[in-house]
């Protein structure tokens, strides 16, 4: 998808993260998509694009019941059953390129932790509860026990991906895991689906999230600093289950070499790196496939510390799902706006420009987004 700068993030808005009861999933992204249009200095009559996400897999997140709780009628609006941010905001950006839309809210609420939704579910393939794919545990751990066979990756390497976001955490008031987390202390904590402990897989959260889209000619209006999209990949594995190898996802590469070619960038230029990461390997597999390390150096490159505060690469510099919260990664995306725009505080990574955020439907879909200060 070729965007170059051409869309601008002009806001963004995020409750407080956790247990939210007596609400319902539509009244947490309203007040979500409230307090974006406060940031972007906007009432809800100039919102002519609403594009939701159902809510896990909880209730609510339609365009057709959250529009009228926030009292609007857009000229275009539409569900993702699948959002996760990337996909929303890659439908955004092309419902502005078409002029079906001027500005695009994108939006996401969940309570899905009040509602005590059981997520412990086949994960879309046959026979899929019998081969273990029940609960996204299932395959990633699947695909840890390959990666360790393959190459060699310890405990204790793969360790540092929960390790190191919990040291992020630290820095981020609105994460739920504040309590330090050492090495020894993930080591000596039991597996929940071996070779996965539970701080490798994310806990179910409540909370909501927004997005404000406008063309790039537009977004100086704004009183925030515009971040531009230079970039967006997609692709599907949606016959995966047939590939013996798609527990590793190969097909993510596609998704790198593609976003990549669409910014006019590389690895070398992000200065920030946001992965979706319901359980921890996928942040291992993703640094290997766009080409941070070498394929199955990632275990190596984590132990070496290059993405703790003050490390080569920052990743998951809000505390990624393991330890700030479950919002299908919208909160890393937004976090990467506000990192670019220098709002992160003691977190803030020094002089960043450029950042990625990368995000997949488990085994069946990929996407990625290049954002920049840079409109190119």
């Amino acid at each position: 998808m070729s965007t170059r700068g051409g869309t601008a993030i002009v806001a963004v808005g995020t409750t407080e993260q956790g247990e939210l009861p007596g609400r319902s999933a539509d009244e947490v992204a309203v007040s979500a998509i409230q307090l974006a249009l406060a940031e972007a200095g906007l009432g809800k009559s100039d919102v002519d694009g609403l594009i939701t996400c159902k809510a896990g897999m909880g209730r609510g997140g339609v365009d057709t019941t959250v529009g009228p709780l926030l009292g609007i009628n857009p000229r275009y609006s539409a569900t993702l059953d699948y959002g996760t941010c990337n996909f929303s905001l890659h439908l955004g950006a092309m419902v502005i390129a078409a002029g079906l839309a001027e500005v695009v809210v994108l939006a996401y609420g969940a309570t899905q932790r009040s509602e005590k939704i059981n997520f412990g579910v086949p994960m879309g393939v046959d026979l899929a509860a019998a081969s273990g794919f029940v609960h996204v545990a299932g395959p990633a751990g699947l695909a840890l026990q390959r990666h360790k066979h393959l190459y060699g990756t310890t405990d204790e390497q793969f360790g540092n991906i929960a390790v190191a976001q919990r040291r992020w955490a630290q820095l981020n008031p609105l994460a739920i895991f504040q309590k330090p987390l050492s090495m020894e202390d993930y080591l000596a904590s039991p597996y929940l689906v071996e070779p996965l402990r539970r701080h490798d897989v994310t806990m179910i959260s409540d909370g909501g999230a927004a997005i404000v889209l406008t063309s790039a000619e537009r977004a100086a209006d704004f009183p925030k600093k515009p971040v531009y999209l230079l970039g967006a990949a997609e692709t599907t594995a949606l016959s995966g289950a047939r590939d013996v190898d798609n527990v590793m996802r190969p097909w993510l590469a596609d998704v790198a070499r593609d976003v990549y070619a669409s910014a006019g960038l590389g690895p070398s230029d992000i200065d920030a790196l946001y992965i979706q990461d319901p359980t921890a390997v996928w942040v291992l597999q993703m640094l290997e496939y766009y080409g941070f390390c070498g394929i199955g150096e990632g275990g190596s490159f984590l132990a070496e510390g290059h993405t703790y505060p003050g490390g080569s690469l920052p990743v998951n510099t809000n505390g990624g799902q393991l330890s700030e919260s479950y919002m299908w990664g919208w909160l890393h995306l937004c976090e990467a706006v506000r990192q670019l725009r220098g709002e992160c505080g003691e977190r803030q990574v020094s002089g960043a420009e450029v950042a990625m955020y990368c995000s997949t439907m488990v085994l069946t879909k990929g996407a990625a987004s290049i954002i920049s200060t840079r409109r190119s």
